[in-house]
């Protein structure tokens, strides 16, 4: 089986005021993590994310607010290594969550962030594919998507699917995990600083959503718009600073 993302986590600078904001706009329930400085937010009775205070380390480092995914490792410890071995960056060695699961913090070869994890005991219910509130869409803006993409499927059994002719914009390489189409693959634009991911939330109708962000001091970088599927899309920021996007079948 391709490992697939379990987690998705929010590291801001106002956690409070991140709650209110996620939670107006998306529909998302906080829930404090029992003594712990963390915050699931939930769709139901199901967390989906998480968010906390940027790490003090990270913080020094200039580590602005941002959205990271979680992938699913067996041996969090060995694939840590893996990455590493195929020209990764291992930022936090793997360590323990107590009672949570087995964590490390690495980076592909062109320098997108995200976490290995293995959680301890059982996945919770899994809302159906759409369900608003849950994570709908994974986009990697690399250096160079051909050579990111040979990576994760190395690393994680990914496979490609359908490629996107953008025009001027390249190629747009969509990516199935375990046969689901799960996202997508592209060259970055020249203004956009390092390679990373970036994270669609689904929302039951697209202009109602875009109209919360702004509302809630949010601002809008690209949409509302159309894209193959059907689907609407908008890309965002919150008001600490972190990119998110927002997907709906409908306008």
């Amino acid at each position: 089986m391709a490992s697939h993302f379990v987690w998705y986590e929010l590291m801001t600078t106002d956690t409070a005021g991140a709650e209110a904001f996620y939670k107006t706009v998306i529909g998302w329930k906080p829930e404090p993590m029992p003594g712990m400085p963390y915050t699931i937010m939930k769709v139901g009775d199901t967390g989906v994310a998480g968010m906390m205070t940027i790490p003090e380390e990270a913080a020094k480092m200039g580590q602005p607010p941002a959205w990271v995914g979680y992938i699913y490792a067996d041996d969090v410890d060995a694939k840590t290594e893996s990455v590493r071995k195929a020209g990764g960056t291992i930022h936090r060695a793997p360590e323990d969550i107590p009672t949570v699961g087995r964590f490390s913090v690495v980076a592909d070869p062109q320098g997108a962030v995200f976490m290995l994890f293995k959680p301890q005991g059982e996945d919770g219910t899994q809302h159906p594919a759409g369900t608003p509130g849950t994570i709908g869409w994974r986009e990697l803006y690399a250096k160079d998507w051909t050579s990111a993409f040979d990576f994760y499927a190395s690393q994680f059994g990914w496979k490609k699917d359908q490629a996107i002719d953008m025009g001027e914009m390249g190629t747009y390489q969509l990516f199935t995990i375990d046969d689901e189409q799960s996202g997508g693959m592209m060259d970055k634009p020249a203004e956009m600083p390092v390679a990373a991911w970036a994270y669609y939330f689904n929302v039951e109708a697209i202009d109602a959503a875009a109209g919360r962000v702004t509302q809630n001091n949010g601002k809008i970088l690209n949409g509302p718009m159309e894209v193959p599927g059907g689907s609407w899309i908008v890309n965002c920021v919150d008001p600490q600073g972190a990119m998110f996007s927002l997907v709906a079948p409908r306008r």
